[in-house]
Parts: C-alpha cells; sequence; structure tokens
C-alpha cells in the first residue's frame, strides 16, 4: 500500500520503483539518490500492513545493515508505527552481530543481517539486499537465501536487489545481463530491472550540479561507477570476514595512554598514517613488532581538525616510531613536509635514512600495498587487530578492482570516511617490512692515547665512549 503522503516524499524515478510490485526486482541506481530511502519505506509498508510478516534487510557489511535498519526506523516514525521492541545478538559486545531486528505488535519483524552466506541462510521472508555488487560474495550469498524465498507453503516472498555497480564479475551483472541488456528474443524476463543514471535523475527533480560532482571528485572512473552506473571489468574484497576474524585480539589495543609514547618501547614501532582534513579522517595505525607479530598499539583517528592541531598529536607518535610510511597525495603533502623536516627522509636509495617515508598513491603503489596487507592477514597471519566494529567493517569495505586487465583498490564512500582505517594499516605493515639501517655509533675517544690493551689512558677512554654510546641508545 502506498500512502498519499509517500507520493509527495518521493521523487518520479522513485515511485517508478516503487510501483513494480513484481517479486523479484533489481534497482541499479547511482550514489544518493534514495536507494535505501525509497526500499524501506516498502518494507516497513510490508510489515505495518501483513501482520507475522519478516522481513530481511541485508548490506555487504554490518555497519550498512545496522544503517539501512535505522531508516525503517525513521519511516515507522513517520508513519506513526508503534515498534514494541529491538534486539541485537552478538557473541561478545565487539563481536560480528548475527541479527538485529525491531519487532511490531503486529508480531511483524524487521531483521537486519550482514550479507555473508551463512547470516542469511535460513530466513523465509522478504528480502532487502542494499549495495548487493558489493557482498563479499554476491553468488555464495544469493545461493544461500533465493531458495528460501521460494517455498510456497510460507507465501510469495518478494526480493529486492538494490546497488550502485561494482563488476561484471558479481551476480548482479549476471542477473541484469540475462533479464534487461541480453534478453533472450521471445522470452519474459524472470526479474523486473531498472538501471538509473544520474543524469536520469536529476531530469525528475533530485537536485544536484552534476559537472560541479564531476570536478570536485576528480577521478572519472569512480564518476563512471558511482553516478552513470557502469559496470567495471571485475573485483572482489581484499579482507573477507574470516580473514579479518583470526587477527582479531582481545589484547590489541585501539587506544593506548600518551605514557606509551613519552618513553622508547622495549619493542620497536611502526606507524602508517592516511591524512585527512573535512571529508575523511586522518587516522595514525601503530603497530609494535613483539616477535614475528605485529601488535596493534592504538588507532589514532582525528576529525575535523586543523593541521597544527593534528601535528601536536601526531609528534609524539613519529618520534617513538621507527619508521612511518605517510600518505604524501594531495594535502598530505602539507604533513609529509612538515614530518620530513622533524625527523628526516627515508630514502635509501638516495642514502637517506630518515623516519619518514612519503608514499605517493599511485596505482604502483597500491598494487605493493594492498597485497601486502592481504598477506599480514593470511595464515598464519602476523597480525594482531583490536575487536571493534568500526575497524571491522572499515577494513572490509576495500575492493580489489580489475580495470583494463590490471589490479586496483577501492573503497565506498561513508559517512565513517574512505576505508582510511585500512589504508593506516596498510601504511603501518609497510613501515615494518623495511629494516631499519644499522645505528653507527662513533667511538669518539682521547686522540692522545691509543687504545691497546694495558696503555695508561685506555680505562677512562673506554668509559667516554660507553657513556656516549649511552646518550644514543637513550635518544
Amino acid at each position: 500500500m502506498i500512502t498519499p503522503s509517500v507520493k509527495t516524499m518521493l521523487l518520479p524515478y522513485q515511485m517508478k520503483v516503487r510501483d513494480d510490485s513484481a517479486r523479484w526486482r533489481i534497482a541499479v541506481m547511482p550514489r544518493q539518490s534514495g536507494k535505501d530511502f525509497l526500499h524501506m519505506e516498502e518494507a516497513v509498508s510490508l510489515a505495518m500492513y501483513k501482520p507475522k510478516t519478516d522481513v530481511l534487510v541485508s548490506g555487504p557489511g554490518e555497519r550498512q545493515a545496522l544503517e539501512t535498519l535505522d531508516k525503517a526506523k525513521d519511516w515507522c516514525e513517520h508513519y506513526h508505527h508503534p515498534i514494541a521492541d529491538i534486539t541485537i545478538d552478538r557473541e561478545a559486545p565487539q563481536a560480528l552481530v548475527k541479527s538485529k531486528s525491531i519487532h511490531f505488535p503486529n508480531r511483524s519483524r524487521i531483521i537486519a543481517v550482514p550479507g555473508t552466506p551463512e547470516l542469511m541462510r535460513g530466513y523465509c521472508a522478504h528480502t532487502y539486499i542494499t549495495e548487493f555488487d558489493f557482498l563479499e560474495d554476491s553468488f555464495k550469498t544469493f545461493n544461500a537465501f533465493f531458495p528460501s524465498c521460494t517455498n510456497p507453503l510460507k507465501g510469495v516472498k518478494n526480493v529486492r536487489l538494490y546497488s550502485t555497480p561494482m563488476s561484471r564479475a558479481g551476480k548482479l551483472w549476471q542477473l541484469l545481463d540475462r533479464n534487461l541488456f541480453n534478453v533472450t528474443p521471445g522470452t519474459k524476463p524472470e526479474w523486473s530491472c531498472h538501471h538509473l543514471t544520474i543524469h536520469e535523475c536529476v531530469a525528475q527533480g533530485l537536485e544536484l550540479d552534476i559537472e560541479t560532482i564531476r570536478r570536485a571528485l576528480d577521478d572519472d572512473e569512480a564518476f563512471a561507477r558511482e553516478y552513470l552506473c557502469e559496470f567495471r571489468d571485475s573485483s572482489n574484497v581484499l579482507l573477507p570476514y574470516d580473514l579479518i576474524h583470526q587477527a582479531e585480539s582481545a589484547e590489541a589495543t585501539e587506544a593506548i595512554g600518551s605514557a606509551y609514547f613519552d618513553s622508547r618501547p622495549r619493542n620497536p614501532s611502526y606507524c602508517g598514517i592516511d591524512f585527512g582534513r573535512v571529508n575523511d579522517p586522518t587516522v595514525c595505525w601503530t603497530l609494535e613488532k613483539a616477535g614475528t607479530l605485529l601488535w596493534t598499539k592504538e588507532v589514532l583517528v582525528l576529525r575535523n581538525m586543523p593541521m597544527p592541531q593534528q601535528w601536536e598529536l601526531l609528534q609524539p607518535r613519529l618520534r617513538t616510531a621507527v619508521k612511518t610510511c605517510l600518505d604524501y597525495t594531495g594535502i598530505g603533502v602539507g604533513l609529509g613536509d612538515t614530518a620530513i623536516a622533524k625527523f628526516g627522509a627515508h630514502n635509501p636509495a638516495a642514502h637517506k635514512f630518515g623516519r619518514i617515508e612519503p608514499c605517493t598513491f599511485t596505482p604502483k603503489l597500491k598494487r605493493e600495498l594492498f597485497p601486502h596487507l592481504r598477506r599480514a592477514f593470511e595464515a598464519p597471519t602476523t597480525l594482531r587487530i583490536p575487536i571493534s566494529i568500526e575497524i571491522r567493517e572499515d577494513l572490509h569495505a576495500m575492493q580489489q578492482v580489475v580495470r583494463n586487465g590490471e589490479y586496483d583498490y577501492f573503497a565506498p564512500r561513508t559517512k565513517e570516511g574512505h576505508s582510511d582505517r585500512c589504508t593506516a594499516l596498510a601504511l603501518a605493515v609497510r613501515a615494518s617490512e623495511t629494516p631499519r639501517p644499522p645505528i653507527i655509533y662513533p667511538m669518539l675517544v682521547d686522540c692522545r692515547y691509543t687504545l691497546y690493551p694495558g696503555d695508561a689512558g685506555a680505562e677512562e677512554s673506554v668509559a667516554r665512549w660507553l657513556s656516549q654510546k649511552q646518550r644514543h641508545r637513550d635518544w
């Protein structure tokens, strides 16, 4: 049922999708065009007007699934529809959520789960999946939930897949290709498909300045994917949940006291800094090497903070670290120059062995950074990271994309950032992989004495040398 008030809140292109009552429906839409807003209205209407109705809401990760559920709660408020209870199922406070549910007095439920095959299997419910093309494995997930929606004894269940496009290697492209782009003549498509671009949305009332967005984004590939809804060659998740899980440890820390950075730690530490200012945060990830393991000591996140204040907070971390790899792209150049002036540049090819390696994010560098990060997670993992929802979702969002036969790496931009923690961790791992050059302690002795056993004054000269060596160690 579509109420009159909804018709005034949805734009024409949204209403066209909403009016499509096909059992199985796909909507490929640009970023920020109201995909979740539209589909959660439909989900709430189902739960409101049909008692004992289950609606399953999912997405590529926990964050997106729960954010979509929040939009459902907004529609409940709009309809003044009472919520009986909200429940959440986790094994531990920061563990991956199994499900979060809104319970209604008419015994209907809206259940949000991360889009993994294991968690989606077995639900016989109307199914809504946001950003379907970004699932960790869209084929396995589709095969896990779809049979549950076809049981005739449980009634007709709708399936809604909606997303911005990612790659032609996923299930979304396969369904679109067979039901929209290359339909076999004389056959009726099983799926009802909608494919919109930003130009169509703006022509139907969406208030966006397309050219301003294109110039500000300054990335033709990203604009084609995010706004023109063009599919790229192929992609897959860089760090699946199972890899992230085996590196999580309760002994790894997300925050640590300032005393750690005031005195030199017993074990060497390394930093990776992804610099941001307004749209994205600055993230400084500190690793400490103990034996063969890299333990996370701190994940410092700085939001909307002027560069001088950031520098005050980052200095102690740079001073403590044996080496820091720093984002030296765009606005990161200013911070990089300041850090190099203070702590020296690290460039062995130029015989420079300072503590700061400036990293300009070219495709070549990304093809070095992120595969190395992946290998650090693979068994036997050498990384230990905190058990944290924000960190887990940030790491899981990074995609490995094939463009014109070459690998690239991309993360969708969210209100939390742009996989900034993942980038900072990749930089910290890079810092830890570079051998530290040997420190040569000069043997500053009194030239009046020759250090042969038994020589007069040798004992005094050795004492001076040892004292100088200790001062180097303390420094």
